[in-house]
């Protein structure tokens, strides 16, 4: 694992792309503050760039350095959640501009499982997570199921989990707003 991490950590610090196991399905991922990363995610997955995406970080206390004010209730919710849950802030700050939606929105997971956790500390910054797909195609569940269209563009792909055949699956979503409104995107 940490082999994988420092040569992930090295693509990232270039403005590469990473393809990687995440605590729910493979991600491909890159530095969520580098916009020209950010574009090419969006050229590899054929995808508008007006629907965001979301960025991993390994702990609660780093949210407060990407978003402008943390409505409390946000926090409850991050710290309870037992299935892996993306929260959408307004706000955003400190991220690429092509990576925050058009409502100054972005959804932010703090990542559950070690082979982020590590990756993310030890990168230091925010990394991009989507879905290993081209845009409109489903989902893969596991490694295997990742086409060769996306493997083909993808700069680092990580070797950790990849013989691993079990399905995840994608996060429940939730978008607050400053008031503390609650929307559930997708449970």
């Amino acid at each position: 694992m940490k082999d994988d991490i420092n040569k992930a950590v090295a693509v990232l610090r270039e403005g590469g792309i990473i393809l990687y196991p995440t605590d729910t399905i493979w991600g491909i991922g890159c530095d969520a503050a580098n916009p020209e990363a950010v574009k090419r995610i969006y050229e590899i997955k054929k995808r508008a760039d007006s629907k965001s995406m979301l960025v991993l970080l390994e702990n609660i206390n780093k949210i407060f350095s990407y978003v402008e004010e943390v409505p409390e209730i946000a926090l409850d919710i991050a710290e309870v959640s037992i299935k892996p849950t993306t929260i959408i802030y307004p706000g955003a700050k400190n991220l690429a501009s092509n990576l925050i939606a058009e409502d100054g929105t972005v959804g932010i997971r703090l990542a559950s499982d070690e082979f982020c956790q590590k990756l993310i500390s030890r990168f230091k910054k925010p990394i991009v997570s989507t879905s290993a797909n081209i845009s409109g195609e489903k989902s893969p569940l596991n490694f295997s199921q990742i086409s060769d269209k996306v493997k083909n563009e993808i700069d680092y792909i990580v070797e950790y989990k990849q013989d691993d055949l079990s399905e995840s699956s994608s996060s429940s979503i939730i978008k607050i707003g400053l008031g503390g409104e609650i929307n559930i995107i997708r449970e």
